[in-house]
């Protein structure tokens, strides 16, 4: 039996004696990232071109955690990237060659556990810190853009003061819930051993303090009202579903925009070229504004 259904299947059993039982034997999994994902064969040449260095931030124990960070470009206007959940710098490698054309400085980063930065766990307060540390060295940014988990992050970090002209998210979660229960629906877990879970990861992570789920939620914390942003999400996503983006959109009703695509999933839509045209017609200024086109179907998956 491959160990992913043993894992679940252990914790199933565990759960049909308490939800508290199957929350307890699947929190230590919950909490690992997991294998790093590779860079990408694509990805090697931008990988290998960044200026590397290191951030100090303090981890969610407090003893210190080092995170690696890459640097593009010379440009004035800066241009800083959050990945996503076992992901790492190097996915956005099509955006970064993009930015770069159009004269913008990149900084991006690999979150503990992820890429080249060492750890086993990782938190959204983690990449929160890498965010603050970075604008303290380097900011105020002309954007911030994220995939996924880093989406999140970088929505929540300029909704708390880190200078932004404008955020991009990409395949964005809401709330840091939609992880409990992406990981609950892939180990088939019921309502109650899910709600048993979320509860068991706050007060082992955060005690003593405010309930991460209302604390970390781009949806109830919105930006400033000043702060443009553009959301784009696949309709078809199976970790981060459409509704988290249509969720923020209306948080951030006056400021957002929205848009969907067809037949991209999770990852592929932050390489796809409907979302790169967005992302920079987005982020670079224009003397005629425009507004995201609608897609057809069609036209996404010919960019897949």
């Amino acid at each position: 039996m491959p160990a992913a259904s043993a894992i679940a299947t252990g914790v199933r059993a565990a759960s049909r004696v308490s939800p508290e039982l199957g929350a307890a034997v699947a929190l230590p999994f919950f909490r690992r990232v997991g294998k790093r994902a590779p860079v990408v064969a694509a990805d090697l040449a931008t990988h290998r071109a960044a200026r590397r260095g290191t951030v100090r931030i303090p981890g969610i124990r407090g003893s210190g955690v080092d995170v690696v960070t890459y640097e593009w470009g010379a440009g004035e206007r800066t241009v800083l990237l959050a990945h996503g959940w076992q992901s790492r710098a190097s996915m956005f490698a099509p955006l970064i060659r993009e930015l770069r054309s159009e004269g913008f400085r990149v900084l991006a980063f690999d979150g503990p556990a992820n890429g080249d930065s060492p750890g086993r766990h990782t938190y959204v307060v983690d990449h929160l810190d890498v965010i603050r540390e970075l604008s303290r060295r380097e900011g105020p940014w002309h954007a911030l853009v994220g995939h996924s988990f880093g989406s999140l992050a970088a929505l929540m970090a300029v909704h708390d003061g880190t200078p932004a002209t404008r955020v991009v998210g990409i395949a964005s979660a809401a709330d840091p819930r939609i992880f409990v229960d992406g990981f609950g629906a892939m180990l088939g877990l019921d309502a109650p051993t899910r709600d048993a879970l979320a509860a068991r990861y706050a007060a082992h992570d955060f005690t003593g303090q405010p309930d991460p789920f209302e604390r970390y939620s781009a949806a109830l914390h919105p930006l400033p009202a000043d702060t443009p942003l553009l959301l784009v999400h696949d309709r078809g996503d199976l970790r981060i579903p459409f509704t988290e983006s249509e969720r923020l959109l209306e948080a951030n009703r006056g400021n957002a925009q929205l848009l969907a695509t067809e037949g991209l999933s999770h990852n592929r839509v932050l390489r796809a070229d409907i979302t790169l045209d967005a992302v920079m017609d987005f982020l670079v200024p224009s003397d005629v504004p425009s507004d995201v086109p609608s897609v057809e179907p069609e036209a996404t998956r010919a960019t897949a």
